[in-house]
Protein backbone atom coordinates (compact mmCIF):
# COMPACT_ATOMS: atom_id res chain seq x y z
CA UNK A 1 0.00 0.00 0.00
CA UNK A 2 1.02 3.59 -0.63
CA UNK A 3 -0.46 6.67 0.99
CA UNK A 4 0.21 10.09 -0.55
CA UNK A 5 -0.58 12.88 1.90
CA UNK A 6 -1.34 16.57 1.47
CA UNK A 7 -0.95 16.84 -2.32
CA UNK A 8 -2.89 19.45 -4.28
CA UNK A 9 -4.98 17.20 -6.52
CA UNK A 10 -6.06 17.85 -10.10
CA UNK A 11 -8.37 15.04 -11.14
CA UNK A 12 -7.87 16.71 -13.72
CA UNK A 13 -10.32 19.30 -12.28
CA UNK A 14 -8.98 20.77 -9.05
CA UNK A 15 -10.38 19.04 -5.95
CA UNK A 16 -8.06 20.66 -3.42
CA UNK A 17 -5.58 19.18 -0.97
CA UNK A 18 -6.21 15.46 -0.40
CA UNK A 19 -4.74 12.21 0.87
CA UNK A 20 -4.79 9.34 -1.62
CA UNK A 21 -4.50 5.66 -0.70
CA UNK A 22 -3.24 3.23 -3.37
CA UNK A 23 -3.72 -0.52 -3.05
CA UNK A 24 -3.35 -3.34 -5.62
CA UNK A 25 -2.72 -0.95 -8.57
CA UNK A 26 -5.91 1.02 -7.85
CA UNK A 27 -6.87 4.25 -6.11
CA UNK A 28 -8.64 2.88 -3.07
CA UNK A 29 -9.56 6.04 -1.17
CA UNK A 30 -9.46 9.83 -1.54
CA UNK A 31 -10.09 11.83 1.63
CA UNK A 32 -9.09 15.07 3.28
CA UNK A 33 -7.16 13.07 5.89
CA UNK A 34 -6.45 9.33 5.98
CA UNK A 35 -5.04 7.82 9.19
CA UNK A 36 -4.87 4.53 11.08
CA UNK A 37 -3.28 2.40 8.37
CA UNK A 38 -1.05 -0.65 9.06
CA UNK A 39 2.68 -0.18 9.48
CA UNK A 40 3.56 -1.77 6.13
CA UNK A 41 1.84 1.10 4.29
CA UNK A 42 4.39 3.47 2.84
CA UNK A 43 3.62 7.17 3.37
CA UNK A 44 4.75 9.71 0.76
CA UNK A 45 4.68 13.40 1.64
CA UNK A 46 2.95 15.35 -1.16
CA UNK A 47 3.11 18.72 0.61
CA UNK A 48 3.85 21.47 -1.92
CA UNK A 49 3.31 19.13 -4.88
CA UNK A 50 0.57 18.98 -7.53
CA UNK A 51 -0.90 15.54 -8.19
CA UNK A 52 -2.45 14.74 -11.60
CA UNK A 53 -3.40 11.70 -13.69
CA UNK A 54 -0.64 10.01 -15.66
CA UNK A 55 -0.53 11.11 -19.28
CA UNK A 56 -1.92 8.90 -22.05
CA UNK A 57 -0.05 8.99 -25.36
CA UNK A 58 -2.24 7.42 -28.03
CA UNK A 59 0.33 7.59 -30.83
CA UNK A 60 3.77 6.09 -30.07
CA UNK A 61 5.85 3.98 -32.42
CA UNK A 62 6.97 1.67 -29.63
CA UNK A 63 8.89 -0.60 -32.03
CA UNK A 64 10.28 2.36 -33.97
CA UNK A 65 8.83 4.02 -37.04
CA UNK A 66 9.96 5.65 -40.21
CA UNK A 67 12.71 4.38 -42.47
CA UNK A 68 11.90 6.48 -45.55
CA UNK A 69 15.61 7.32 -45.97
CA UNK A 70 16.66 3.65 -46.33
CA UNK A 71 17.53 1.06 -43.72
CA UNK A 72 19.88 3.21 -41.65
CA UNK A 73 16.99 5.62 -40.90
CA UNK A 74 14.90 2.99 -39.10
CA UNK A 75 14.19 4.60 -35.74
CA UNK A 76 15.00 2.75 -32.50
CA UNK A 77 12.58 0.93 -30.23
CA UNK A 78 11.07 2.76 -27.26
CA UNK A 79 12.62 2.21 -23.83
CA UNK A 80 10.24 2.22 -20.88
CA UNK A 81 12.34 4.82 -19.05
CA UNK A 82 11.58 7.30 -21.84
CA UNK A 83 7.87 6.98 -21.09
CA UNK A 84 8.48 7.50 -17.37
CA UNK A 85 10.70 10.54 -17.84
CA UNK A 86 8.00 11.96 -20.12
CA UNK A 87 5.20 11.40 -17.59
CA UNK A 88 3.46 8.82 -19.81
CA UNK A 89 1.86 5.93 -17.93
CA UNK A 90 -0.34 4.62 -20.77
CA UNK A 91 0.74 4.21 -24.39
CA UNK A 92 -0.98 3.12 -27.59
CA UNK A 93 1.58 1.68 -29.99
CA UNK A 94 1.25 1.56 -33.76
CA UNK A 95 3.20 0.99 -36.95
CA UNK A 96 4.21 3.78 -39.32
CA UNK A 97 5.32 4.00 -42.93
CA UNK A 98 7.16 0.71 -42.62
CA UNK A 99 4.59 -2.06 -42.24
CA UNK A 100 6.86 -4.52 -44.04
CA UNK A 101 10.05 -4.91 -41.97
CA UNK A 102 8.12 -3.83 -38.84
CA UNK A 103 5.45 -6.41 -38.07
CA UNK A 104 2.29 -6.27 -35.98
CA UNK A 105 3.53 -9.42 -34.24
CA UNK A 106 6.59 -7.48 -33.11
CA UNK A 107 4.35 -4.59 -32.10
CA UNK A 108 2.23 -6.95 -30.01
CA UNK A 109 5.33 -8.39 -28.33
CA UNK A 110 6.58 -4.92 -27.41
CA UNK A 111 3.12 -3.94 -26.14
CA UNK A 112 3.06 -7.05 -23.95
CA UNK A 113 6.58 -6.31 -22.71
CA UNK A 114 5.65 -2.78 -21.63
CA UNK A 115 2.67 -4.15 -19.72
CA UNK A 116 4.93 -6.70 -18.01
CA UNK A 117 7.41 -3.97 -17.10
CA UNK A 118 4.72 -2.05 -15.23
CA UNK A 119 3.13 0.60 -17.46
CA UNK A 120 -0.09 0.22 -19.46
CA UNK A 121 0.15 -0.39 -23.19
CA UNK A 122 -2.30 -1.01 -26.03
CA UNK A 123 -1.90 -1.09 -29.81
CA UNK A 124 -3.51 -0.56 -33.20
CA UNK A 125 -3.48 -3.15 -35.95
CA UNK A 126 -2.70 -2.15 -39.55
CA UNK A 127 -0.19 0.39 -40.82
CA UNK A 128 -0.09 2.88 -43.73
CA UNK A 129 -1.06 0.38 -46.39
CA UNK A 130 -4.23 -1.45 -47.34
CA UNK A 131 -4.77 -4.28 -46.84
CA UNK A 132 -2.65 -3.64 -43.78
CA UNK A 133 -0.72 -6.17 -41.72
CA UNK A 134 -2.61 -8.00 -38.98
CA UNK A 135 -2.03 -10.76 -36.45
CA UNK A 136 -5.01 -12.96 -37.31
CA UNK A 137 -5.20 -12.12 -41.02
CA UNK A 138 -8.02 -9.58 -40.67
CA UNK A 139 -8.01 -6.28 -38.74
CA UNK A 140 -11.49 -6.78 -37.31
CA UNK A 141 -10.50 -10.19 -35.94
CA UNK A 142 -7.45 -8.61 -34.30
CA UNK A 143 -9.70 -6.09 -32.55
CA UNK A 144 -12.17 -8.77 -31.52
CA UNK A 145 -9.78 -11.44 -30.27
CA UNK A 146 -6.58 -9.66 -29.16
CA UNK A 147 -7.18 -7.84 -25.87
CA UNK A 148 -4.62 -5.08 -26.44
CA UNK A 149 -5.83 -4.10 -29.94
CA UNK A 150 -8.15 -1.07 -29.78
CA UNK A 151 -8.58 -0.17 -33.46
CA UNK A 152 -6.87 0.12 -36.81
CA UNK A 153 -4.30 2.45 -38.35
CA UNK A 154 -4.53 3.67 -41.97
CA UNK A 155 -2.87 6.47 -43.93
CA UNK A 156 -4.96 8.96 -45.90
CA UNK A 157 -4.21 11.88 -48.23
CA UNK A 158 -0.47 11.18 -48.22
CA UNK A 159 1.99 10.34 -51.00
CA UNK A 160 2.85 7.22 -48.94
CA UNK A 161 -0.81 6.28 -48.44
CA UNK A 162 -2.52 3.33 -50.20
CA UNK A 163 -5.05 5.65 -51.93
CA UNK A 164 -8.11 3.71 -50.81
CA UNK A 165 -11.41 4.64 -52.42
CA UNK A 166 -14.28 6.01 -50.32
CA UNK A 167 -16.02 2.66 -50.81
CA UNK A 168 -13.02 0.80 -49.42
CA UNK A 169 -12.72 3.22 -46.52
CA UNK A 170 -16.40 2.70 -45.75
CA UNK A 171 -16.02 -1.08 -45.73
CA UNK A 172 -12.89 -0.95 -43.57
CA UNK A 173 -14.51 1.40 -41.07
CA UNK A 174 -17.72 -0.62 -40.86
CA UNK A 175 -15.84 -3.82 -40.03
CA UNK A 176 -13.65 -2.08 -37.47
CA UNK A 177 -16.68 -0.47 -35.83
CA UNK A 178 -18.56 -3.78 -35.52
CA UNK A 179 -15.47 -5.49 -34.07
CA UNK A 180 -15.25 -2.72 -31.49
CA UNK A 181 -18.89 -3.11 -30.59
CA UNK A 182 -18.55 -6.87 -30.18
CA UNK A 183 -15.43 -6.60 -28.02
CA UNK A 184 -16.31 -3.53 -25.93
CA UNK A 185 -13.52 -1.42 -27.46
CA UNK A 186 -13.51 1.94 -29.26
CA UNK A 187 -13.12 0.24 -32.67
CA UNK A 188 -11.80 3.39 -34.34
CA UNK A 189 -9.88 3.95 -37.55
CA UNK A 190 -6.91 6.17 -36.73
CA UNK A 191 -6.08 8.12 -39.86
CA UNK A 192 -2.54 9.29 -40.44
CA UNK A 193 -3.23 12.50 -42.35
CA UNK A 194 -0.74 13.63 -44.97
CA UNK A 195 -0.27 16.81 -46.98
CA UNK A 196 -2.27 15.86 -50.08
CA UNK A 197 -4.87 18.52 -50.98
CA UNK A 198 -7.91 16.23 -50.58
CA UNK A 199 -7.37 16.18 -46.82
CA UNK A 200 -10.45 14.91 -45.00
CA UNK A 201 -12.68 14.81 -48.09
CA UNK A 202 -12.62 10.98 -48.35
CA UNK A 203 -13.99 10.81 -44.80
CA UNK A 204 -16.77 13.26 -45.61
CA UNK A 205 -17.69 11.16 -48.67
CA UNK A 206 -18.00 8.08 -46.46
CA UNK A 207 -20.15 9.97 -43.97
CA UNK A 208 -22.43 11.09 -46.81
CA UNK A 209 -22.82 7.62 -48.32
CA UNK A 210 -23.22 5.65 -45.07
CA UNK A 211 -24.66 5.79 -41.57
CA UNK A 212 -21.25 5.44 -39.93
CA UNK A 213 -20.86 7.88 -37.02
CA UNK A 214 -18.18 10.53 -37.31
CA UNK A 215 -16.74 9.23 -34.02
CA UNK A 216 -15.49 6.19 -35.96
CA UNK A 217 -12.72 8.26 -37.60
CA UNK A 218 -9.75 9.67 -35.69
CA UNK A 219 -7.58 11.89 -37.88
CA UNK A 220 -4.16 12.66 -36.43
CA UNK A 221 -1.35 15.08 -37.43
CA UNK A 222 -4.18 17.52 -38.23
CA UNK A 223 -1.90 20.50 -37.48
CA UNK A 224 0.64 19.56 -40.17
CA UNK A 225 -0.49 22.31 -42.61
CA UNK A 226 -2.89 25.24 -42.68
CA UNK A 227 -5.44 23.69 -45.03
CA UNK A 228 -5.69 20.46 -43.02
CA UNK A 229 -5.81 22.42 -39.77
CA UNK A 230 -8.79 24.40 -41.05
CA UNK A 231 -10.46 21.18 -42.19
CA UNK A 232 -9.88 19.83 -38.70
CA UNK A 233 -11.78 22.74 -37.17
CA UNK A 234 -14.65 21.88 -39.50
CA UNK A 235 -14.44 18.25 -38.42
CA UNK A 236 -14.70 19.32 -34.78
CA UNK A 237 -17.70 21.50 -35.58
CA UNK A 238 -19.48 18.46 -37.02
CA UNK A 239 -18.85 16.50 -33.82
CA UNK A 240 -15.69 14.66 -34.82
CA UNK A 241 -12.50 14.09 -32.85
CA UNK A 242 -9.09 15.41 -33.90
CA UNK A 243 -5.61 14.69 -32.62
CA UNK A 244 -2.84 17.30 -32.74
CA UNK A 245 0.78 16.19 -32.92
CA UNK A 246 3.55 17.77 -30.88
CA UNK A 247 6.63 19.18 -32.54
CA UNK A 248 5.33 19.82 -36.06
CA UNK A 249 8.10 21.95 -37.56
CA UNK A 250 6.94 25.35 -38.76
CA UNK A 251 3.32 24.67 -37.78
CA UNK A 252 1.16 25.77 -34.85
CA UNK A 253 1.67 23.84 -31.64
CA UNK A 254 -1.24 21.80 -30.27
CA UNK A 255 -1.77 24.44 -27.59
CA UNK A 256 -2.05 27.19 -30.20
CA UNK A 257 -4.55 25.09 -32.16
CA UNK A 258 -6.59 24.55 -29.00
CA UNK A 259 -6.60 28.27 -28.26
CA UNK A 260 -7.99 28.94 -31.75
CA UNK A 261 -10.59 26.18 -31.37
CA UNK A 262 -11.69 27.77 -28.07
CA UNK A 263 -12.13 31.15 -29.80
CA UNK A 264 -14.38 29.48 -32.36
CA UNK A 265 -16.50 27.81 -29.69
CA UNK A 266 -15.66 24.29 -30.86
CA UNK A 267 -16.06 21.17 -28.64
CA UNK A 268 -12.72 21.13 -26.84
CA UNK A 269 -13.43 17.76 -25.20
CA UNK A 270 -13.02 16.19 -28.66
CA UNK A 271 -9.41 17.37 -28.94
CA UNK A 272 -6.46 15.18 -27.96
CA UNK A 273 -2.69 15.55 -28.18
CA UNK A 274 -0.08 12.89 -28.97
CA UNK A 275 3.68 12.76 -29.44
CA UNK A 276 4.21 10.55 -32.51
CA UNK A 277 7.17 9.41 -30.40
CA UNK A 278 9.85 7.27 -32.05
CA UNK A 279 8.35 8.01 -35.43
CA UNK A 280 10.54 9.77 -37.93
CA UNK A 281 9.67 13.28 -39.00
CA UNK A 282 10.58 14.05 -42.58
CA UNK A 283 10.35 16.79 -45.20
CA UNK A 284 10.25 16.46 -48.97
CA UNK A 285 10.67 18.79 -51.93
CA UNK A 286 8.04 19.22 -54.64
CA UNK A 287 9.14 16.16 -56.63
CA UNK A 288 8.96 13.91 -53.53
CA UNK A 289 12.71 13.79 -52.81
CA UNK A 290 13.52 13.36 -49.11
CA UNK A 291 15.22 16.48 -47.77
CA UNK A 292 15.47 15.91 -44.04
CA UNK A 293 14.66 13.24 -41.49
CA UNK A 294 14.81 12.86 -37.70
CA UNK A 295 13.22 11.14 -34.70
CA UNK A 296 10.39 12.45 -32.51
CA UNK A 297 10.71 12.14 -28.74
CA UNK A 298 8.01 11.01 -26.33
CA UNK A 299 8.85 13.84 -23.91
CA UNK A 300 7.12 16.28 -26.27
CA UNK A 301 3.77 15.59 -24.55
CA UNK A 302 5.10 16.83 -21.22
CA UNK A 303 6.81 19.79 -22.92
CA UNK A 304 3.52 20.75 -24.59
CA UNK A 305 1.69 20.58 -21.26
CA UNK A 306 4.20 23.00 -19.75
CA UNK A 307 3.99 25.28 -22.79
CA UNK A 308 0.19 25.45 -22.58
CA UNK A 309 0.32 26.48 -18.93
CA UNK A 310 3.45 28.64 -18.83
CA UNK A 311 3.42 30.30 -22.26
CA UNK A 312 -0.23 30.21 -23.36
CA UNK A 313 -1.77 30.93 -19.98
CA UNK A 314 -4.06 27.89 -19.75
CA UNK A 315 -5.06 26.68 -16.31
CA UNK A 316 -3.44 23.44 -15.21
CA UNK A 317 -6.76 21.63 -15.06
CA UNK A 318 -7.73 22.71 -18.58
CA UNK A 319 -4.34 21.80 -20.09
CA UNK A 320 -4.27 18.40 -18.39
CA UNK A 321 -7.48 17.25 -20.06
CA UNK A 322 -5.90 17.10 -23.54
CA UNK A 323 -3.34 14.51 -22.40
CA UNK A 324 -5.44 12.65 -19.80
CA UNK A 325 -9.24 12.63 -19.54
CA UNK A 326 -10.00 13.63 -23.15
CA UNK A 327 -7.81 10.80 -24.43
CA UNK A 328 -9.27 8.27 -22.00
CA UNK A 329 -12.81 9.21 -22.98
CA UNK A 330 -11.98 9.08 -26.71
CA UNK A 331 -10.56 5.56 -26.27
CA UNK A 332 -13.37 4.34 -23.98
CA UNK A 333 -10.93 3.98 -21.06
CA UNK A 334 -12.54 6.51 -18.75
CA UNK A 335 -12.78 6.36 -15.71
CA UNK A 336 -10.28 3.49 -15.52
CA UNK A 337 -7.66 5.84 -17.00
CA UNK A 338 -7.21 9.59 -17.32
CA UNK A 339 -8.50 10.69 -13.93
CA UNK A 340 -7.95 10.64 -10.19
CA UNK A 341 -10.98 8.80 -8.83
CA UNK A 342 -11.61 6.00 -6.38
CA UNK A 343 -11.47 2.74 -8.33
CA UNK A 344 -9.36 4.19 -11.16
CA UNK A 345 -5.94 2.80 -12.02
CA UNK A 346 -3.26 4.32 -9.82
CA UNK A 347 -1.49 6.15 -12.67
CA UNK A 348 -0.43 9.57 -11.42
CA UNK A 349 2.15 12.31 -11.62
CA UNK A 350 3.46 14.66 -8.95
CA UNK A 351 4.74 18.05 -10.11
CA UNK A 352 6.48 20.87 -8.31
CA UNK A 353 4.74 24.24 -8.29
CA UNK A 354 6.84 25.13 -11.36
CA UNK A 355 5.53 22.03 -13.19
CA UNK A 356 8.82 20.17 -12.97
CA UNK A 357 8.07 16.43 -13.04
CA UNK A 358 8.84 15.10 -9.56
CA UNK A 359 7.29 11.63 -9.24
CA UNK A 360 5.67 9.12 -11.62
CA UNK A 361 3.45 6.28 -10.39
CA UNK A 362 2.19 3.66 -12.84
CA UNK A 363 -0.35 1.03 -11.78
CA UNK A 364 0.49 1.80 -8.16
CA UNK A 365 4.27 1.39 -8.49
CA UNK A 366 6.62 4.33 -7.98
CA UNK A 367 8.59 4.53 -11.23
CA UNK A 368 10.31 7.87 -10.58
CA UNK A 369 10.63 9.84 -7.36
CA UNK A 370 12.23 13.21 -6.78
CA UNK A 371 13.23 13.25 -10.44
CA UNK A 372 15.20 9.99 -10.07
CA UNK A 373 14.18 6.85 -11.97
CA UNK A 374 13.31 3.97 -9.63
CA UNK A 375 12.41 1.42 -12.30
CA UNK A 376 13.59 0.94 -15.88
CA UNK A 377 13.00 -1.51 -18.68
CA UNK A 378 14.37 -5.05 -18.43
CA UNK A 379 17.59 -4.41 -20.37
CA UNK A 380 18.16 -0.81 -19.33
CA UNK A 381 21.09 -0.24 -16.98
Amino acid sequence: MLLIKNAEVYAPASIGKKDILICNEKIELIEDNIEGLPGNCRVMDGEGLLLAPGMIDQHIHVTGGGGEGSFHTRTPELAMSEMIRGGITTAVGLLGTDGITRSVENLYAKTAALNEEGVSAYMLTGAYGYPGPSITGEPDRDILFVKEVLGMKLALSDHRAPNVTPEQLMQISSRVRVAGMLSGKPGVVVLHMGDAPEGLEPVYEVLEMSTLPIRNFRPTHVNRNKVLLEAGYGFLEKGGYVDYTCGMKGQPSPGQCIAEAAKRGLPLAHITISSDGHGSWSSYDEDGTLLDIGVSGVDSLYKELRLMVKDLGMSIEDALGYVTSHVAEALDMYPKKGCIKEGADADMLLFTEHLDLHTVIARGTVMMEGGVLKKMGTYES
